[in-house]
Parts: C-alpha cells; structure tokens; sequence
C-alpha cells in the first residue's frame, strides 16, 4: 500500500496568500504565548532580551555591532521556542521516562545553551573593548 502523497490530501495545505500569511501570524502570536506563559526558561531570557536590547542600542558602537547584539538575543528565543517544541511534542508522546526522550531533551538543552553561549562571545567581544577604552 505504497500511494503516493499530494498535498491536496493535507487539509492544512489550502491557505494560500494573505490568508496564510494571517493564519501563520495568528499561531505565530500563539506560540509566544504559549511560552510565556508555560515555559519560565523562555521567561527569563525574554526578560534579558528587554533589559539588553536597549542598553545594546544606547552603547557607543556602529549599527552592525548593535545589530549583532541583538541577533544573538533573539536568537537565544529562537532556540528555546524550538526546545519548548521539541519537550512538547515528546510530552505529547509519553510521560513515562525513556532514554531516547530524556536524550532529545538534551540535546534541545544543550542548544540553548550553545546559543546562550554565543550571545556571551558576542557581547562581551563587543563590551570589553569599550570598558578597556573607558580605562
């Protein structure tokens, strides 16, 4: 029973245009609520996101600087939506503890903190400099 797949059969598939875009929008909203109000890890890197973004902007540096700073913040969101993504949907399989679970968890983890890791090279490659310069 080898049937091939058209993607008329997926009835997620009909938006298209201004409508899809809308509906992306919509469950794009969703999805930052949803980890506002379900995820504290989000949480907290949001509130840094807020306290950092407008000292990233009033620091005497060029816009690329500014820029690269609150890339690797947002970046840090972006990864730790897609960790939230990857514990729920294993939630959604099972509670009960399996080590293949417990190891794609990690590795979401470990990718936060990768990317947490590279927002720290970024600013303190971009702050140190200016805090030698002030010396």
């Amino acid at each position: 029973m080898n049937t091939k797949y058209h993607i008329d059969q997926n009835p997620h598939k009909g938006n298209r245009g201004l409508t899809r875009a809308w509906h992306a929008a919509k469950n794009s909203w969703c999805g930052l609520v949803y980890a506002f109000l379900e995820e504290s890890a989000f949480r907290q890197e949001l509130s840094l996101f807020a306290f950092l973004t407008p000292v990233a902007f009033f620091l005497p540096i060029g816009y690329l600087e500014k820029a690269l700073l609150v890339s690797s913040l947002i970046m840090v969101l972006v990864v730790e939506l897609l960790n939230s993504s990857v514990e729920a949907a294993i939630d959604r399989i099972s509670f009960e503890h399996h080590d293949l679970s417990k190891r794609a968890k990690d590795f979401g983890s470990a990718a936060v903190m990768l990317a947490l890791l590279i927002a720290l090279l970024m600013w303190s490659a971009v702050c140190i400099p200016l805090v030698l310069k002030l010396q």
